[in-house]
């Protein structure tokens, strides 16, 4: 009875210590953060595929470096944005949204698992112009707010997608075929230029004709006309978590009215973040 006893106890132990561990696990994977704002809490998860964003970010949050920042870019029906270091002693009036931490960040884009559905963290960037591999800011975030979109309006962001992909990669095998081109210049033949652009056309349209990377999915349709999003950003931007609590404070930030560059005429602010089990 005895040997028995501790045969239980030892089990119950082993098995209080593997959920601990898992549970550790799972904080250390997908951490959850409290942003204490002017209007009211708002607690966000990190997604463990998208560690270097989610490691920067906590990094961020335990520094202290979200302590007393502001929204400073608020657009009804579209997002929330914040991270801005220069805006903790930012006079009213003054334009916000250039301050960083000297540093960027890789795109990671898990798409089509995550996207800009309503309570979307993203990371905020620079223009492609300058940024072509759309590389996040090492500290500048936002939330989506965005609005509900039908399903006539998904099916033509699909064929824009669909005609956009179509032409960059038409452009992708012209470049490619830059020597056969300019030699086709040079003797003057038309016809074998039009030869060359009708079998880089038929090469893409079979290359295209089996994607899905450009249609939504049945998840991606059913968040987007009910909860809404912003569709238009996904593949653009990296999302890296999601708001799990306070959203109802996110429809508040987004409804405030806003002045210059889209700075809310009155402060709001980020008072702390930090860590939460």
């Amino acid at each position: 009875m005895k040997k028995l006893f501790i045969i239980n106890t030892l089990f119950i132990l082993a098995f209080v210590i593997m959920s601990e561990s898992c549970s550790t696990k799972k904080e250390v994977l997908e951490p959850k953060v409290r942003l204490e704002t002017s209007y009211g809490d708002i607690v966000i998860k990190l997604y463990p595929e998208t560690p270097l964003h989610r490691d920067n970010f906590m990094k961020l949050v335990d520094d202290g470096f979200y302590d007393g920042v502001l929204f400073h870019r608020v657009i009804a029906e579209f997002m929330i944005q914040t991270g801005d270091p220069d805006s903790k002693k930012a006079k009213p009036g003054q334009s916000l949204g250039t301050g960083d931490v000297g540093y960027t960040i890789p795109a990671e884009f898990v798409y089509p698992k995550y996207y800009h559905k309503k309570g979307a963290l993203a990371a905020a960037r620079q223009g492609d112009q300058v940024n072509p591999k759309k590389a996040s800011s090492g500290c500048q975030f936002y939330i989506v707010e965005g609005r509900k979109f039908s399903d006539a309006e998904l099916d033509m962001m699909e064929k824009n997608m669909m005609r956009r992909a179509e032409s960059n990669l038409f452009n992708q095998k012209v470049q490619e075929k830059q020597e056969e081109v300019k030699r086709y210049r040079i003797e003057k033949s038309q016809e074998k230029l039009d030869a060359l652009r009708d079998s880089i056309l038929v090469e893409v349209h079979k290359e295209m004709a089996d994607s899905t990377a450009y249609k939504y999915t049945e998840q991606q349709r059913a968040d987007y006309t009910t909860i809404g999003g912003t569709p238009h950003l996904d593949g653009e931007y990296t999302v890296f978590g999601e708001v799990i609590e306070g959203l109802d404070i996110v429809d508040k930030i987004s409804k405030v009215k806003t002045g210059s560059m889209d700075r809310p005429a009155e402060d709001i602010k980020i008072l702390k973040a930090k860590r939460v089990k």
